[in-house]
């Protein structure tokens, strides 16, 4: 399955920030035990690779990918250890040629048409929308409309929350929604697993709820 299909059939990305390798298999199982399948896990520590490659071997039932992915040297190394796909706040060509080499499927962060066009340029269809907060779907709706003829769509990541989730799922430019409230890092790092399976079930709640 494409990057786009995957998203779509899952329909929610849990972005997770972990400092140490030991909480990276039980954040990930306790997401999955809450019905989110889907994880972007930044290269925003140290230990990031190091997780990709202890969830992907023990839960290889997670579609997870990497996230922050800057360059095309974290882009490799993200590939190396077995993401899925990769995802960055920008639109970088030189991150986007790199990704396409190897391939690894990417969906860049846009914020206006340029972003869009630079990311169409690279082969890329679907696209990070960050931050959603900022402007909201008003913003992607009117920005995207140019563009649709083309199959695009968005994973809106930043300043997503349970309270906005089900406006942003509702429109059809979205594949699937992120967002790190789901496992935030504080709840990671003080092993409060219970909570972030709550958080998780909670979200996977409103996206059946859409579905009726």
């Amino acid at each position: 399955m494409s990057i786009m299909s995957e998203f779509e059939s899952r329909k929610l990305v849990a972005v997770c920030t972990i400092s140490d390798v030991k909480d990276a298999v039980p954040t990930a199982e306790a997401l999955l035990k809450g019905g989110i399948s889907a994880i972007e896990l930044t290269l925003r520590t140290p230990a990031g690779l190091d997780c990709i490659k202890a969830i992907r071997k023990a839960l290889p039932e997670i579609y997870i990918g990497a996230g922050t992915v800057l360059t095309p040297e974290q882009a490799e190394q993200a590939k190396q250890a077995g993401a899925c796909f990769g995802v960055a706040p920008g639109t970088n060509a030189r991150v986007l040629a790199k990704a396409n080499q190897i391939g690894l499927p990417f969906g860049p962060g846009i914020f206006t048409p340029s972003d869009i066009e630079v990311a169409l340029e690279n082969g890329c269809r679907m696209l990070k929308y960050f931050p959603a907060a900022t402007c909201g779907i008003k913003h992607l709706k009117a920005m995207a409309a140019p563009y649709k003829h083309l199959g695009i769509k968005f994973l809106p990541l930043g300043g997503v929350n349970i309270n906005n989730l089900a406006e942003m799922l509702s429109d059809p430019l979205i594949a699937a929604v992120g967002g790190s409230w789901l496992a935030k890092p504080e709840q990671i790092q003080q092993g409060l697993f219970d909570v972030i399976e709550a958080q998780a079930r909670e979200a996977s709640e409103v996206l059946k709820s859409l579905s009726k």
